[in-house]
């Protein structure tokens, strides 16, 4: 197959990163492979072929992720025609270009979808990728596998929404890595002002209510066309533990991994979002579960690969690229 992964820039991607074991799989498989930033992107001559200016992604079997990170930097950009690739694998994160680089937050979705009616596989379906972006791509499942949420800028909604639900997480709906994660015990929070002027300055509140067990943390589950991912014996699934009393279990704010079971109410909830996950062309996302509740669904560029490979010395990443292989000749 030829590959394209297409980032938010190649030259600032990392080494350690869920992209990298996957891109440097692919080559090892024998693919060609393809790094494209988002604003790599072009459209023109002749009749609108969708091209990019992209660096090759070559790997041997000696190659560290960095070595083979490194090559794809340093090597000279080509052009290539995206519309004549077999597959695309949308790995940019539209919420960290949100700020810096509004231009490019939704670009990724908008040429992934233009490269599906020109028949390039592109995962995950971009279409869906523009709302799945958002948490409020969560509200669209059962009701009984999630916890109560409320969407708003309004800072009455939020009040009556935790005077109703009680304690509650407050977020912004467009946010990553645990940024302006607050927990509140209740409508006499004295600080919740301060929270929710905070949260504001991202957009939209994401109010959700709190689900007993995540002081414990929460359970990164990876799915592969909507259903659990096994290598060896081993779920690809693992435990996320916040830091003291930080409310978030994000590994990015301090939160450590460690193994965790796939308890029945997990694979239970598994079950209740298989089909819209397959029926909306989620082909790989993590979900955060705690208990039996869903808290979130990541479906643009989940991480946390090298949990796995860390905790149970497994790589899943080559069953991606084979399942990547047979979508394409469907």
């Amino acid at each position: 197959m030829r590959i394209a992964f297409l980032v938010n820039r190649v030259e600032t991607e990392i080494d350690e990163y869920a992209t990298t074991r996957l891109a440097k799989a692919a080559a090892l498989m024998g693919h060609e492979i393809w790094y494209v930033g988002v604003g790599d992107l072009r459209i023109g001559e002749p009749d609108g072929a969708i091209g990019a200016h992209a660096h090759p992604g070559i790997a041997s079997d000696e190659d560290t992720l960095t070595a083979f990170l490194d090559r794809v930097k340093e090597s000279t950009a080509e052009r290539i025609p995206m519309d004549k690739l077999d597959a695309v694998f949308l790995r940019n994160d539209s919420i960290e270009d949100l700020q810096e680089r509004p231009w490019a937050s939704s670009f990724g979705a908008v040429f992934g979808e233009l490269l599906t009616k020109r028949g390039v596989t592109v995962v995950n379906d971009p279409k869906v990728l523009l709302r799945a972006a958002t948490k409020v791509y969560l509200d669209e499942f059962p009701a009984e596998i999630r916890p109560r949420s409320l969407v708003t800028r309004n800072d009455e909604d939020v009040r009556d929404f935790i005077s109703s639900v009680g304690r509650s997480i407050i977020k912004p709906l467009c946010g990553a890595k645990g940024r302006n994660v607050f927990m509140v015990d209740g409508e006499d929070e004295p600080n919740l002002n301060q929270i929710m002027e905070a949260v504001l300055e991202d957009g939209y509140i994401y109010a959700q209510g709190y689900v007993d067990g995540a002081e414990e943390g929460d359970m990164r589950i990876f799915l592969l066309d909507g259903e659990l991912i096994e290598v060896d014996g081993h779920v690809a699934a693992f435990q996320r533990v916040p830091d003291g009393n930080d409310p978030r279990a994000n590994i990015s704010a301090g939160g450590t991994m460690q193994p965790g079971e796939i308890t029945k109410e997990k694979r239970a909830v598994v079950e209740a979002l298989h089909d819209k996950l397959v029926e909306d062309g989620m082909f790989f996302v993590g979900i955060d579960v705690i208990g039996d509740k869903v808290v979130e669904i990541n479906a643009e560029s989940p991480g946390g690969l090298q949990a796995i490979e860390w905790l149970y010395e497994v790589d899943i990443c080559p069953v991606l690229i084979d399942a990547l292989e047979r979508r394409t000749r469907k």
